[in-house]
């Protein structure tokens, strides 16, 4: 199962279809899945009729959390967009490598301090806990496992976590430009550039 992912919050319910309006009242469910963490936002009549009754067959979800809907604000056009925490958060979230485990982790502590993230739930996966945090204001649904840290790595963590809100991630090599770097460098094992000749062979 991934280390983390994230889903961002419905605006419309999932059994009814109906689109939430502001300040409604929805619940939101996370279902375990062989791969990963699938949400799923109900309004509260679908809560009622398909999911509150704990002895009913449909339950199935792991976690569960009640929440107001806010009709998000008409986007603001940015002249230059520097990577921030929460930006941040929502790259390495994406990118979904290892080795950036450890920040991701320091990057939802210090959101979760700013009151930016709220944690709705903890899960148990095998001796790991993972951490269900939510968006104060827009809603998105951000599961983290807690990697295993020693407080000597604390330090060099934070350091890297500083670096990528100022210089931003690494482009990632797409795969069009492997294979093209793969057909490179077999053309010039199979015919290796000629030698020119010097003056002295001619």
């Amino acid at each position: 199962m991934n280390d983390w992912n994230i889903q961002s919050r419905s605006c419309a319910c999932h059994g009814c279809e109906r689109g939430f309006e502001d300040q409604q009242v929805y619940h939101s469910l996370l279902f375990s899945r062989l791969d990963a963490y699938l949400r799923e936002d109900v309004c509260d009549a679908c809560w009622q009729s398909q999911f509150a009754d704990t002895t009913g067959a449909t339950k199935g979800f792991i976690s569960h959390w009640r929440s107001h809907y806010k009709l998000p604000p008409p986007p603001s056009p940015e002249a230059i967009r520097k990577d921030t925490a929460e930006s941040l958060l929502g790259q390495l979230t994406s990118r979904n490598a290892p080795e950036y485990a450890g920040a991701l982790y320091i990057l939802a502590v210090m959101l979760e301090r700013k009151r930016v993230l709220k944690v709705r739930d903890q899960l148990k996966e095998g001796k790991r806990r993972i951490f269900v945090y939510e968006h104060s204001k827009s809603g998105d649904v951000y599961t983290i496992a807690e990697p295993d840290l020693r407080l000597e790595q604390l330090e060099k963590i934070q350091n890297d976590v500083a670096h990528l809100m100022e210089n931003g991630l690494p482009q990632q090599e797409t795969a069009q430009n492997k294979e093209n770097q793969a057909s490179h460098a077999e053309a010039a094992t199979v015919n290796p550039p000629r030698e020119t000749p010097s003056h002295g062979e001619l």
